[in-house]
């Protein structure tokens, strides 16, 4: 009866030690269970990757290219000499070649210009010379008896009857249109000696013999209007003067 009874007490005490470990509350019919022992782990923190600012955007300005620019010839409008560079090595008044010819000058202001251009042009172009020789009136009669030489030329710079070089329109295309100037001239040979075919018992001189010529030219000096027509001293053929019939004796 006594080991019994002291198995039965053992029972007691493990049970009572079992309920101690573990403490269940009942609330509202809903049980909430506390483990001593056993902890929540708390979550993992993930930390956001770190983001680079980017720069702020300041826009370029608008870019307009420039105009494709064409450079002028290096022909200078300072003061031109009172004889161009071109006649240094002519004994004539006008130059038929000019290293220093204005082109694109007179080009870009015959475009600009080019209904009075035109006008004055025609004026021009088509000049009878034969009606502007200008013959001697000393001697009595004349005949082309001495030897000369006949060219057909387009001068580019002359000497107008004021004696001023000028520089004269010539090989300019203007708006599909070529401006060309173009004269006859005929130079003596032998200016001033006797006429060959004629005798001796003849007075005779071989006389050069000139035409006035009306040319357009170009100013570069003339900001409103820079052409003009002018008029020049060209030689036109070469005539053989006769006068009175002498005897010697």
């Amino acid at each position: 009866m006594t080991l019994r009874l002291v198995v039965l007490l053992s029972l007691v005490v493990t049970a009572l030690a079992d309920q101690s470990s573990h403490v269940s509350i009942s609330l509202g019919g809903h049980h909430s269970s506390h483990h001593s022992a056993s902890h929540h782990a708390r979550p993992s923190y993930h930390p956001q990757p770190s983001y680079h600012r980017q720069p702020a955007y300041h826009p370029q300005p608008s870019y307009h290219p420039a105009p494709a620019y064409h450079p002028q010839p290096s022909y200078k409008h300072g003061h031109e000499p009172a004889v161009p560079a071109c006649a240094a090595n002519t004994t004539k008044p006008w130059c038929l070649e000019d290293a220093e010819y204005p082109t694109y000058e007179i080009k870009h202001a015959a475009e600009y210009h080019y209904e009075k251009v035109l006008s004055l042009y025609a004026d021009v172009v088509d000049l009878n010379t034969e009606l502007s020789v200008e013959r001697p009136n000393t001697l009595e009669e004349e005949t082309y008896l001495c030897p000369s030489e006949t060219a057909y030329v387009r001068p580019l710079r002359a000497q107008n009857t004021e004696g001023k070089w000028r520089v004269i329109v010539n090989n300019i295309d203007v708006h599909y249109q070529t401006l060309t100037q173009t004269t006859r001239i005929e130079e003596c040979l032998t200016s001033g000696d006797a006429c060959p075919l004629v005798p001796d018992c003849y007075e005779s001189k071989c006389l050069q013999k000139s035409i006035y010529h009306r040319f357009l030219v170009y100013d570069p000096y003339d900001q409103y209007f820079p052409f003009a027509i002018e008029t020049f001293k060209l030689p036109a053929s070469c005539a053989c003067l006769l006068g009175a019939y002498t005897i010697d004796h």
